[in-house]
């Protein structure tokens, strides 16, 4: 009976103990790790790690205090590997329209031309289309039937490019760019890189650099973000009404 009134009375110290040598035995965390726990509203470093209690300065310059236990009975996530690793991800879909998605007339295709990143894959994508084209029958040769470029692709080779030969992105993690499943608030092209620096404000920078370009470089490929109307955009509407 006095054992368990011990357990009882130093269930919090025991506990604490044990989840400490843990901790340090399997590496969990360390000082300096930049770890979150949403469901105890932490997000930021590692400050201490005590018997008891494990402390976190969020970004807003609050502190967490979180019982050392609970870093071995629930979920969080410790960012020390991406840190080690070099490269920060970037994952982020432009919102395309999908009105805007159509087949390259030859025009089009001599303007885009220009572009020094899109010469060999326009050349290369025109050859492998005729080849493919030039073995249907006679009545598969009506456009309906055959093959063709269109901007879309074309844009997604560019940003793959893009992103290849930019001085930011790392070179040697996974890179792509992919179009994923379309729906009412368009149809999203998703950038997949990792940048050549884990520093926060180096990122943002890096990450915002390539969306500026992407974003002001769309209307030489005929393509358009979607977004939905705005007040401005129904007032537009309205006046033009008014004006008919």
């Amino acid at each position: 009976a006095m054992a368990a009134v011990l357990m009882l009375i130093f269930q919090d110290t025991i506990l604490s103990l044990v989840a400490s040598v843990q901790i340090s035995s399997n590496d969990v965390i360390r000082v300096g790790d930049w770890v979150e726990m949403p469901q105890l509203n932490a997000d930021g470093d590692v400050i201490d790690i005590a018997l008891h209690t494990v402390k976190v300065q969020n970004w807003d310059k609050t502190i967490t205090t979180i019982p050392t236990r609970r870093f071995m009975t629930d979920a969080f996530k410790n960012w020390r590997g991406m840190q080690q690793s070099g490269g920060r991800r970037i994952k982020r879909s432009l919102m395309l329209d999908q009105q805007s998605v159509h087949f390259l007339d030859a025009d089009e295709r001599k303007h885009l031309t220009r572009f020094s990143l899109l010469q060999d894959y326009l050349s290369e994508k025109q050859k492998e289309i005729d080849s493919w084209n030039s073995e249907l029958a006679e009545r598969g040769q009506e456009p309906v039937n055959t093959r063709r470029i269109t901007n879309i692709g074309t844009f997604r080779a560019y940003v793959q490019r893009y992103l290849a030969s930019h001085p930011g992105v790392h070179q040697h993690m996974t890179l792509m760019a992919r179009q994923l499943a379309p729906g009412a608030d368009g149809l999203p092209m998703e950038i997949y890189c990792f940048t050549n620096t884990t520093a926060w404000l180096a990122y943002e920078g890096i990450q915002s650099d390539i969306f500026d370009h992407l974003l002001a470089i769309l209307p030489e490929f005929g393509l358009r973000v979607y977004q939905h109307p705005s007040g401005m955009d129904i007032r537009a509407i309205q006046l033009s009404r008014q004006d008919d």
